[in-house]
Formats: structure tokens, sequence, C-alpha cells
């Protein structure tokens, strides 16, 4: 019996490969000495099983151990490259991250726009004049309070909205005489100024306790004027001699406003003093102690 007993597992062509990578278990290595005085153990068939079990477990242990790290290395490469694609999609909330964490939404913030105001004022001398008589009654008191302002004062420009719109004063008088637009600014308005301090200088000393007490007017007085008359070439209604009367240091007094025309239905200042006067200044039409009386009918 050899020395030396090769353990051969499976068919030839694999003996090589377990020569390489299986120790040779000999009969030496497997035999149990025992003492110098005892005779040579020889191994038994069931022992030389159990080392050759032994062997090869061995060997697996050692060939897992070569596969362990690069299995490792290949799970935390291939979780990396799978974080990393992940990463590149929406942004994960805190509470992914994090579920102990409440995601919070974002306010959502709307905002309305809204259309400018525009208050836009038509100028009613660029509208048709129409036939409608303006009412005479307690509303022309604040139809003249603009006027009783600027007479109070003594500032001619806040007397303007009672006055007779120059747009539709141009209306009137085209065709009619020669420059409306100049005869508006240079007469009548001219003549309003002038009667307006005028007026102001009839308060006297007083003027800024003076108390308006009413506007009176006799309703039978107003007329329509028809196209073609007084030299107009759109018709309209007139009323002359509207009493302002007043309360000054306890003494009732009034003056007259010498004539109201109508456009569209509403009462405007035309001729504050006297017209035709003497003289080309201004001048207070019918000033007198008392209420005084309104009127007379008649003019245009």
């Amino acid at each position: 019996m050899p020395s030396t007993r090769a353990l051969c597992l499976g068919h030839a062509s694999s003996k090589v490969r377990l020569l390489r990578s299986v120790r040779v278990l000999t009969i030496t290595e497997v035999t149990n000495q025992g003492s110098a005085s005892e005779p040579p153990h020889t191994t038994s068939r069931a022992e030389f099983t159990a080392a050759r079990r032994a062997g090869i477990s061995a060997h697996r242990r050692r060939t897992m151990r070569w596969w362990v790290l690069p299995v490792l290395l290949l799970l935390v490469g291939g979780g990396y490259l799978a974080w990393r694609d992940t990463s590149k999609g929406p942004p994960r909330t805190p509470s992914a991250l994090n579920p102990k964490v409440t995601a919070i939404a974002p306010s959502t913030t709307t905002t309305s726009t809204l259309p400018a105001t525009t208050t836009t004022t038509t100028d009613p001398g660029l509208l048709p004049q129409t036939a409608v008589e303006p009412p005479i009654d307690g509303s022309l008191q604040t139809r003249l309070a603009p006027l009783w302002t600027a007479i109070v004062t003594g500032s001619a420009p806040s007397a303007l909205p009672a006055f007779f719109p120059q747009t539709a004063y141009v209306q009137m008088k085209t065709g009619q005489i020669s420059d409306p637009t100049s005869d508006y600014t240079n007469r009548l308005i001219a003549f309003y100024d002038l009667d307006i301090a005028a007026y102001h200088a009839q308060l006297g000393a007083g003027a800024s306790t003076a108390q308006l007490v009413s506007v009176n007017a006799t309703p039978s007085d107003a007329a329509y004027i028809p196209p073609g008359s007084c030299e107009n070439a759109i018709g309209y209604w007139h009323l002359p001699g509207v009493r302002i009367v007043y309360d000054e240091g306890g003494g009732e007094q009034s003056f007259a406003v010498a004539s109201l025309i109508s456009w569209r239905g509403v009462w405007y200042v035309v001729h504050l003093g006297p017209n035709p006067r003497p003289s080309d200044v201004g001048t207070v039409d019918q000033p007198a102690a008392g209420a005084g009386t309104p009127g007379p009918a008649g003019g245009c």
C-alpha cells in the first residue's frame, strides 16, 4: 500500500482542479501516531470520510470569504447609483426624509388686480340741448351755492360751476355771432368776475359773517325762448330777477341775479349784474333791504 493516497472526487477531468483547490490528505496526516510505545494507528474508513468532509468545509469557507467582499461592493455601488438616479427626480419633502416632520404646504396667494377706477365727467355743453324746464324750488338754492360762496369770499373762480358752460354757449351762438368763444371769454366771463367783486363789496366788512337765507324766484316769470330769438340758434328756458336773500349782522338784505338760462334741464347763471348796463364795470343788480321782489318777467 503506498504511503500517500490521493483523494479522488468526481471524474478524472476534475482531478487537477481538486488537487489545486483541496488540500491533499495523506494517511500520515489522518493517522494517530500515538505514543512511541504504542503501535501505529491505521485510519479507519469513517475517520477518513470525516477528514475529507472537514477539508471540503474549510475550502468552502475560504471560497465564501473571497466572494463576500465583491458582493458587498456590488450591493453598495448599486444602491449608490439607484440613489443618484432618484435624486435627479422631484425634490423630496421634509416628511419623506423624516416621518416625524409634517410637510407644510406653501401658502397660495391670489392677487386680484382690480381695474383702475376712473371718474369721467362729461361736459354737458358737448351734449345736445333739451326742452326740459328746470325746477323752481328749494333745489335752486343748492344750484346757486357756489355763487354765494364766491360772493362771500370774493373768489370769482369758485363761482364757475354755477355759470353757463362755454361749450353750450358756442353751440347756441354759432352762426349767430362772429366769434362765440371770444364773446364768452371777453364779455360774459369778464363781467361775471367784475360783478362778483362788486357783490362782495356790497356785503362790506361783515362779508365773512353773512348767512344765506334763501333764493327766491317766481315760477311764472320763466319763459321758453325759441331758436332764432336773441341771436341764439338753439332754444332754452329763461328766468329773470332771482333774489338772493341773506342775513348780515341781524338785518335781512337781498340782491338779484339778472338772468338764469337752462341747458339740458339745469339752471345756469348767464348774467349776474344787469344786462345791458350803463358802463362796463361791476354792477350789483337791484340791491334792497329785506327780501325784495323777484322779476320782473321778460328779457332773454
